[in-house]
């Protein structure tokens, strides 16, 4: 009979530890609808604020790592300008693809593909002219920055899908 009561009791305190325990997780998990994904309150100004200076840092570190000329920076300069993008892309159009109809959203999905299309288009001409002016060496030190570009961890990631690279 003691070694019951014993168990009984060891039971209870585990029992109302881990609901202490999900007490306290239910408060703090309570998301704030002020908050982004990951639990910091940005604008949008904000945010396009910390993309700018992300940019700024990678356009820095690529033109330290390429080691650009005098005589190459000119198309550096227009290349890196023309990574901005022209028009701001809406993120709400995302939004109401739960009212969409399949074929509908799927029309949608496409005319925002040939949209990123077009700007992919618009930015190759500066590409091209920024890569005939790299030496043998920088290109080889560019074209190993554009594949890792989209690395993550030593993956690539590839359809949604990680592989390794």
């Amino acid at each position: 009979m003691n070694n019951f009561r014993k168990n009984v009791l060891i039971g209870l305190t585990v029992l109302g530890m881990g609901t202490a325990t999900m007490g306290v997780q239910a408060q703090s998990a309570a998301p704030d609808s002020t908050q982004g994904r990951h639990g910091t309150a940005a604008t949008q100004e904000q945010r396009q604020a910390k993309m700018a200076e992300f940019a700024a840092k990678r356009s820095a570190r690529l033109h330290d790592e390429l080691k650009i000329t005098p005589a190459q920076e000119n198309a550096f300069r227009a290349y890196i300008a023309s990574l901005k993008p022209q028009t701001p892309h809406a993120r709400g159009e995302r939004a109401n693809f739960k009212e969409m109809s399949a074929p509908a959203r799927m029309e949608q999905m496409i005319a925002m593909q040939k949209q990123r299309t077009a700007e992919m288009e618009a930015r190759l001409p500066a590409l091209n002219a920024f890569y005939a002016q790299l030496t043998p060496e920088q290109k080889a030190v560019f074209d190993k920055q554009g594949m890792h570009r989209r690395s993550h961890g030593g993956q690539f990631w590839k359809g949604g899908h990680a592989t390794q690279g």
